[in-house]
């Protein structure tokens, strides 16, 4: 079946300073490109050095002139956060636009960040927390729009509270879809306080619906040796123009959240495509497990007191 190509147009971004989480390859990579293209200075922070490099090398290559800054991030170390935030900070330069897209997901056993926080509750929630905490700063003096990603997965979510780092009773799908949750309520917390407190920052919250990224492929490092079947049959679909999107429609909900002159602060965004699962992208309504402003503060506060990082 002929797929109908999903696109949107992209302001002119001259001037402007951008930073994409999980940057080096799918989604990310495509985002750091489309914002490079338009004229951002993109910094793009990443765990593998070499994989970055040679991503950006690749952007440079497509679009000449692109500006692109590689730095090292590892999200599940706070200690390698706090690294980025410092040596950014000391740059002094405003960011003007973030993207919170990096994420790890369902590792078939229980796996741990460096501080001993659940890996994807660690790495998908309180990594971009503390690294939204400590550049705030720059956040400010950009006036940035920051958009945190978060994934279909998250439409039926609960967060844990009685065990957040899944220690009891690990089940590696449920604690994907709390980060993700968590990912959700952070955002749409951080639009509440910016806007009580006048930090002038714009937060969103974006999901790409469902497409073939490496999410659930082969991961060794995260203990899964071989394409999950999910993937397979995501691939299947994506390829045939069926039900699901493809990595390049996949990206354009965060980059409206981010970019669009519309977009406005509090909002989701997603594909609208049936169960948004695909299709072009908009402004689509909270799923319930976003509109608990109670549960968005009280991650905040027990996220706040788990990193150390506080927004003040």
């Amino acid at each position: 079946m002929a797929r109908t190509k999903i696109d949107i147009t992209i302001p002119d971004l001259t001037g402007r300073r951008a930073l994409v989480t999980g940057g080096s390859d799918g989604m990310g990579v495509g985002m750091v490109s489309r914002l490079a293209a338009a004229g951002a200075e993109v910094v793009m922070p990443v765990r593998n050095r070499d994989k970055g490099e040679a991503a950006a090398a690749l952007i440079r290559a497509e679009h000449p002139g692109a500006n692109i800054v590689v730095e090292d991030l590892d999200l599940s170390s706070l200690a390698s956060v706090e690294a980025l935030g410092t040596t950014l900070n000391a740059g002094g330069a405003p960011i003007h636009l973030m993207i919170n897209n990096a994420g790890v997901m369902s590792p078939p056993d229980h796996q741990t960040t460096q501080d001993g926080f659940e890996l994807q509750l660690g790495t998908n929630h309180l990594g971009h927390f503390a690294l939204v905490g400590h550049l705030l700063p720059l956040l400010r003096a950009g006036s940035a729009r920051v958009t945190s990603q978060s994934s279909v997965a998250a439409r039926n979510a609960s967060i844990n509270w009685d065990d957040l780092n899944w220690e009891r009773s690990y089940d590696g799908g449920k604690a994907y879809q709390q980060s993700k949750l968590a990912n959700g309520l952070f955002g749409l917390e951080l639009s509440r306080r910016s806007q009580a407190s006048g930090w002038g920052i714009s937060s969103t919250v974006s999901h790409p619906g469902v497409a073939p990224t490496s999410l659930l492929a082969a991961r060794p490092e995260m203990g899964r040796s071989s394409d999950t079947t999910a993937v397979k049959v995501i691939r299947w679909l994506s390829a045939r123009g069926l039900l699901v999107g493809t990595v390049e429609s996949a990206m354009l909900p965060a980059l409206m959240a981010t970019t669009a002159p519309k977009a406005k602060g509090g909002a989701f965004y997603g594909p609208q495509g049936i169960g948004g699962t695909g299709g072009k992208p908009g402004e689509t309504d909270l799923w319930k497990p976003f509109r608990s402003a109670e549960d968005a503060a009280r991650l905040w506060d027990l996220s706040e007191q788990l990193t150390g990082v506080t927004f003040g």
